[in-house]
């Protein structure tokens, strides 16, 4: 018996593994180092906001996390104090002036700028024609009309002077 137990050990031993050996786990090994390799270091997952940025100890980081919450707690407490009303800012033009829901007030304001724009139409429709202000005394001469060695576009441009001077005088401007 002494002789048959002076073969190798190895040859004795069964060392085969008793899970079957898969191929897929040494790509899963290596993809686990892939990914560790590839690992971003501490700074970077500071400037992330996923690793806190603080010195403290382990044991006053959650005091300095709460301190540093009931700081921006207080701040933005103060700024909604110091807060203009509504009133305030749709006196300012900041707010519309408008009691419609949010959803249907882009549709409002298209509305009122159709309707300005329809109400400017009716305006310029009943204007009345340059001759008719020369004859009431309110133009000298009449800017459209061509004389004295004057360009269409000139005129043209007089005549827009003349009519601004005319809305400044009754806006009291000028």
């Amino acid at each position: 018996m002494a002789e048959e137990n002076k073969e190798p050990r190895s040859a004795i031993i069964d060392e085969t593994p008793i899970s079957p050996v898969r191929p897929t786990s040494h790509v899963r090994q290596n993809s686990l180092e892939k990914h560790l390799q590839h690992r971003p270091d501490p700074k970077e997952l500071k400037e992330r906001h996923i690793l806190l940025d603080n010195n403290a100890a382990p044991s006053l980081q959650q005091a300095a996390q709460e301190l540093e919450r009931q700081r921006v707690t207080d701040s933005l407490k103060k700024g909604l104090e110091h807060r203009p009303d509504r009133a305030d800012l749709e006196a300012r033009n900041i707010l519309p002036h408008s009691s419609a829901a949010p959803s249907i007030q882009g549709q409002q304001r298209e509305l009122e700028k159709h309707m300005r724009a329809d109400s400017l139409n009716e305006k310029l429709g009943h204007r009345p024609k340059p001759e008719d202000l020369v004859k009431e005394g309110i133009l000298k001469e009449d800017p459209t009309s061509p004389g004295k060695e004057l360009s269409e576009a000139e005129a043209g441009k007089k005549y827009e002077e003349a009519m601004e001077e005319e809305y400044a005088k009754r806006e009291g401007g000028a």
